[in-house]
């Protein structure tokens, strides 16, 4: 759906895309522990690191696809042992969205990297519960999880993830599924994602990042999900374009790291234009932000630059990530309501 948005001078943008409301719906909590936290972490913890020094882990951050990336992703994440270091890194994360004007943001968290290494499911929940709470509290930012399942490992892994996680049910909003894509298609958790409708959790997967169309089929019709995250590869599909255009499918889009990752080799070829030109609800979103060069604002900003979108496009990328979110109907109206006002005083 278009909408008129009021003339604004283009030098103006940049300025703009930063003081936009917007909400992120694609960020691992785990991909945004920046190398000076890994360390201070791994310190305070006696945790030994394959790095040196804080300059030569984030020169490993040199990656060829999605593997390689996860391979530092895992280690990275082992420094998180106590409910205050994760406490300490949704903090830090929250603390970057507020200044980017995220005013709500759905994070994905992965248990299994954590209780497979014999850190309790608590901890990991109540440290980022505690985190999104208090940041509501005294920064005004909504922030809800989403619980993600890592695909490499069994259905039954996540299965049993899933009925760890229940006693804290309260705590987390839906369940996601994340890490290597290929070879892990979505049909592979079918009875995992059917328990949690059954709970009535909210369903989101990744799909279309390397896999193929196919797996955004299945992640819709198997898994029965309400959002895609990823979703670059549906272009290559007409049926499926259609598709997401008639039933506004939201797909949540990382530009940065498609380019990191090496599913675009120039971000001035994304297709995220083309995909919101032809009408599908795609928004950006930072993915794992420490990893991939920059936060939600970056990633607007950069993809701007880079492709020559506008002010309309800005505003429906904004709208979109709103309306896509899981908030409430009144709460997205009062964001809505905010964004247009400040189109309208960039206008004037």
């Amino acid at each position: 759906m278009k909408h008129s948005v009021p003339p604004i001078a283009a030098e103006h943008l940049p300025v703009l895309l930063c003081a936009m409301p917007k909400a992120e719906l694609h960020m691992h909590i785990e991909g945004s522990l920046e190398p000076e936290l890994i360390f201070a972490l791994a310190e305070r913890n006696n945790v030994q690191l394959p790095y040196a020094s804080v300059e030569a882990l984030r020169a490993a951050y040199a990656f060829t696809d999605l593997q390689s990336f996860l391979d530092i992703y895992y280690a990275g994440a082992s420094v998180l042992l106590h409910e205050q270091d994760f406490y300490d890194m949704a903090r830090a994360y929250l603390d970057r969205a507020v200044a980017d004007n995220v005013v709500h943001t759905e994070i994905f968290f992965d248990p299994q990297t954590h209780t497979e290494r014999g850190v309790a499911m608590e901890t990991v929940i109540n440290g980022l519960y505690r985190a999104c709470r208090d940041a509501e509290i005294e920064q005004g930012i909504s922030a809800s999880l989403i619980l993600s399942f890592l695909r490499h490992l069994s259905e039954d892994s996540a299965m049993q993830t899933l009925e760890a996680a229940l006693p804290l049910r309260d705590r987390f909003i839906g369940v996601g599924l994340d890490s290597s894509e290929l070879g892990n298609p979505p049909e592979k958790f079918a009875r995992v994602f059917a328990r949690c409708k059954q709970l009535g959790l909210h369903l989101v997967a990744h799909a279309g990042e390397e896999g193929p169309p196919a797996y955004i089929w299945g992640a819709l019709d198997v898994l029965g999900v309400e959002r895609i995250d990823h979703g670059v590869q549906s272009e290559k599909d007409a049926q499926l374009m259609q598709r997401l255009v008639k039933e506004q499918i939201p797909l949540t889009v990382c530009p940065l790291s498609n380019l990191k990752l090496c599913v675009v080799s120039d971000l001035a070829d994304h297709n995220l234009p083309r995909l919101l030109k032809a009408g599908l609800k795609v928004m950006i979103n930072s993915d794992d932000p420490a990893y991939f060069g920059g936060y939600v604002n970056e990633n607007y900003t950069q993809l701007f630059a880079a492709t020559g979108m506008g002010a309309a496009e800005a505003y429906q990328l904004a709208r979109n990530s709103l309306e896509a979110s899981f908030a409430s109907e009144a709460q997205k109206a009062q964001w809505i309501a905010q964004l247009d006002q400040t189109f309208a005083g960039f206008a004037a």
